[in-house]
């Protein structure tokens, strides 16, 4: 299929421009669609996806902005091409085509998202409202970081649908030559043709066992069968899940050898077979979902999102945070690079950090080479490309605190004070001295902090708690109290005296919020907005993405994004 091209020339007495301009605000999305998406989306930026040869192809910028009004509006690939067809804001928004320019079948939005799946720059779409946004001046240095459930767009099984239906994909991929061996190992009278759970007296528990073994006992002799044969990769892809269902929700009795439902969750569980990568999570402790977590950075001041990510629901929220902020963080340069004020230097280069910078104390912790427990930075202090990160409790991990403190952006990431059971001392009651290596208890007891072998390490008090008079107060282990010392000890340990300023506490206030709004804008439909619209984290991640591009051009309508000359301009700047 070649290129399809746009036309640029209206039919005078046909147009949709004379007809929207007046009735459709300014500020709106199609208004802004219907200006620059020539400048945003020219058909020329999606040639790579076609051939040189073969029938011309709708023309790509008009999806394009089909695909845009229908992230914005929650709408399926039927209900956004009829809108197309029959909205004229949808066609003034595709640079004000006629009211008769013929629409087309929803198939074409489907082979649309294939294609850029498969290209080289996926997220194309995202990435022009981005740079555009970056060309305006609307961008500064200032991140926030959060993210939301996005629950999954299939129901989850329990363990008996689950595992059933396991079997079925493997029997269905399995082909001619492999099926029969497969069946000839089956001993339910189950022909694990058609789908939903299978009949059983539920309420019976002996019946129910009773399936449940013989479910297992069918799983086991598949995956027997198949053992340290050279599979097709569809074949060892469904073998490979079958084989993680059972695992992870059964356990086979050592008395009986009786399959039984195990009574406990695996920490990764799979919840579907139709979507595999959907996992439980925890928005809070009483609050769940099943799906996945999309995570956002935004420019807190124009509101412009500047990078998107999708995990796995059970995935913690500062796991993507380093990937949101790739395009923020500066890039260390070598040491033979002049490394004057206001220029990022290497973090591994000893003669920029101090003669024993980089040095492991006895916790694992990395000392700064000054004594005074501050961080190594990377960036001086006039370096405008070392952004402001901002972020709930989520984000106050180790890790991620120790990457921005070596990258030297400002950290405006809360990290929760530590509890300990029972209103017992906690572990800022204890004194840790890294550069030392030891921990002092309240009760003025100092025993050294055995190092890990993955940094950090342990501070047991053991024998010494026995005849402590504050014992009953510290802890109510027989074997004394022991103090774990993370490898990111030093950052978490400087965290909470930065965040006990006042001006911290005012900006935090200030900032972090806007984040909630953004969250809102993005979720405001349950169609594509809360509930996906696809399955897989990759397909997730490309619809949150085209999303966030959807939402970002209705801010830029707002702050009047325009062209003035050859750049990009808006009406704030």
């Amino acid at each position: 299929m070649s290129l399809g091209l746009t036309p640029k020339q209206a039919d005078l007495w046909r147009s949709t421009v004379d007809f929207c301009e007046g009735r459709v605000a300014p500020d709106s999305i199609y208004s802004v669609l219907h200006r620059e998406c020539f400048n945003l989306f020219g058909d020329e930026m999606f040639a790579d996806l076609f051939t040189d040869v073969g029938r011309r192809s709708v023309p790509p910028m008009i999806v394009a902005v089909v695909m845009v009004l229908q992230r914005i509006e929650g709408l399926s690939d039927r209900e956004a091409v009829d809108r197309f067809a029959f909205d004229a804001r949808w066609k003034y928004a595709a640079g004000g085509l006629d009211f008769d320019y013929p629409g087309f079948v929803h198939t074409v939005l489907v082979d649309m998202r294939a294609r850029l799946a498969r290209s080289d720059r996926p997220d194309r779409i995202f990435e022009v409202t981005l740079q555009a946004a970056k060309a305006a001046g609307l961008v500064g240095r200032k991140r926030v970081l959060d993210s939301t459930p996005l629950y999954d767009a299939v129901a989850t099984m329990d363990t008996v649908t689950l595992i059933r239906s396991a079997i079925r994909g493997l029997l269905a991929v399995a082909g001619a030559e492999l099926q029969p061996a497969l069946r000839a190992r089956l001993s339910r009278d189950d022909d694990y043709v058609s789908a939903g759970k299978p009949v059983c007296d539920y309420d019976d528990v002996a019946a129910r066992e009773a399936l449940v073994d013989a479910l297992a006992r069918d799983a086991s002799a598949l995956l027997a069968c198949l053992d340290e044969q050279a599979l097709k990769p569809e074949v060892d892809k469904a073998a490979k899940l079958l084989a993680t269902v059972v695992g992870q929700d059964l356990d086979q009795d050592a008395a009986d050898g009786i399959f039984r439902i195990a009574r406990r969750v695996a920490a990764d569980r799979v919840i579907s077979t139709v979507d595999p990568q959907a996992r439980h999570g925890h928005k809070t402790s009483a609050r769940g979902f099943d799906g996945y977590k999309g995570h956002i950075a935004i420019d807190p001041d124009a509101e412009i999102i500047t990078a998107t990510e999708v995990t796995a629901g059970n995935a913690g929220d500062a796991q993507p945070a380093t990937d949101l902020l790739a395009g923020d963080l500066p890039t260390p340069v070598t040491s033979d690079t002049n490394t004057a004020d206001g220029d990022c230097v290497d973090p591994q280069d000893d003669s920029s950090l101090g003669a024993s910078a980089g040095t492991t104390t006895a916790a694992g912790a990395v000392g700064d080479g000054d004594g005074d427990g501050s961080a190594p930075s990377v960036c001086g202090a006039q370096d405008q490309r070392c952004p402001a990160v901002y972020g709930d409790a989520a984000y106050g991990a180790g890790k991620l605190l120790a990457v921005l403190e070596t990258a030297g952006a400002e950290i405006f990431t809360k990290v929760q004070p530590p509890t300990a059971p029972g209103g017992r001392y906690a572990k800022d009651r204890f004194v840790i001295d890294l550069d030392v290596g030891t921990v002092t208890c309240p009760g003025a007891v100092t025993v050294p902090i055995r190092p890990a072998k993955g940094g950090g390490g342990n501070a047991v008090f053991g024998p010494a708690c026995a005849c402590c008079p504050l014992a009953e107060q510290c802890t109510s282990s027989t074997a004394g109290r022991t103090i774990a010392i993370s490898r990111y000890e030093a950052e978490l340990t400087r965290a909470p005296t930065t965040q006990a300023d006042p001006g911290w506490v005012a900006d935090y206030k200030a900032t972090r919020p806007k984040v909630e709004r953004k969250i809102g804008h993005l979720m405001r439909r349950r169609h594509g907005g809360r509930r996906a619209r696809v399955r897989g984290t990759t397909k997730v991640a490309a619809d949150f993405s085209l999303l966030a591009a959807a939402i970002n051009l209705a801010r830029l309508g707002v702050l009047g994004l325009h062209r003035e000359g050859a750049n990009w301009a808006a009406a704030t700047t």
